[in-house]
C-alpha cells in the first residue's frame, strides 16, 4: 500500500497505487482509494474512489463511490456520487451515478443513468438530488412530399413529338462548316 498527500478531487486519506507494470485480473474490493496506473482487468468494488491515471487500463464493471477516468475504461461504473471523464479519459461502458462529470476532450461511447437506484452504504446521508434517467430525443427533418408522376392522357398523344436538339457544327480545315448528322436507328 502505497501513502500520499497528493491525490486527485474526490480522493482522500489512504491511497493503493497498482503501478505500471502490475497487470492484476479476477475480483478486487477494497475499503480505501484506488489509483491505476496500470492494468486491470475482472471486477472492481470499492467503498471510496477509483482514480484511473493516462497510463492506466480497466477493463471490468465496477462499483464504486467515485470515479476520476483519465486513463482508459472498458465495463461499466455505477458510483453512488460522481462519475468524472477527464480530458484524457476514455470509455466505452455505461456510468450509472447521481453527478456526471465529462469534460471537453473525453471519449464516451455509453449509456449515462443519473437515476439514484445505486444503493448507498447503510449509515450514509443522502446528499444528492435524485434525478430523473436522461432521455435523449432526435429531431428529424421533415420529408418533402414527391411530386405526382404525370400520368398519360389522350391530349399527351396527340401532341407531336419535341423537335431533336440540333446537330453539332464542326469547323474543319480552311474554316468550311461540317455539320455532322447522327441517324436514329
Amino acid at each position: 500500500m502505497a501513502t500520499g498527500k497528493e491525490f486527485p478531487s474526490g480522493a482522500t486519506g489512504d491511497n493503493t497505487v497498482i503501478g505500471p507494470s502490475i497487470l492484476i485480473s479476477g475480483k478486487l474490493s477494497g475499503d480505501e482509494d484506488l489509483t491505476v496506473r496500470g492494468r486491470v482487468e475482472g471486477e472492481l468494488s470499492l467503498s471510496r474512489t477509483l482514480i484511473v491515471e493516462p497510463s492506466g487500463i480497466v477493463k471490468a464493471n465496477v462499483v464504486v463511490k467515485n470515479a476520476i477516468v483519465s486513463g482508459v475504461v472498458v465495463g461499466n461504473i455505477s458510483a453512488t456520487e460522481s462519475v468524472e471523464l477527464t480530458q484524457e479519459g476514455r470509455m466505452v461502458g455505461d456510468i450509472r451515478s447521481p453527478r456526471v462529470i465529462i469534460v471537453d476532450g473525453a471519449s464516451f461511447r455509453g449509456r449515462v443513468d443519473m437515476g439514484n437506484a445505486v444503493p448507498r452504504p447503510e449509515g450514509e446521508k443522502k446528499t444528492s438530488v435524485v434525478r430523473p434517467a436522461l432521455k435523449t430525443t432526435i429531431a428529424r427533418p421533415a420529408t418533402k412530399p414527391l411530386p405526382p408522376k404525370p400520368v398519360a392522357t389522350r391530349k399527351d398523344e396527340d401532341k407531336p413529338a419535341p423537335p431533336p436538339p440540333p446537330a453539332p457544327v464542326l469547323v474543319g480545315e480552311g474554316g468550311k462548316k461540317k455539320v455532322l448528322v447522327k441517324k436514329k436507328k
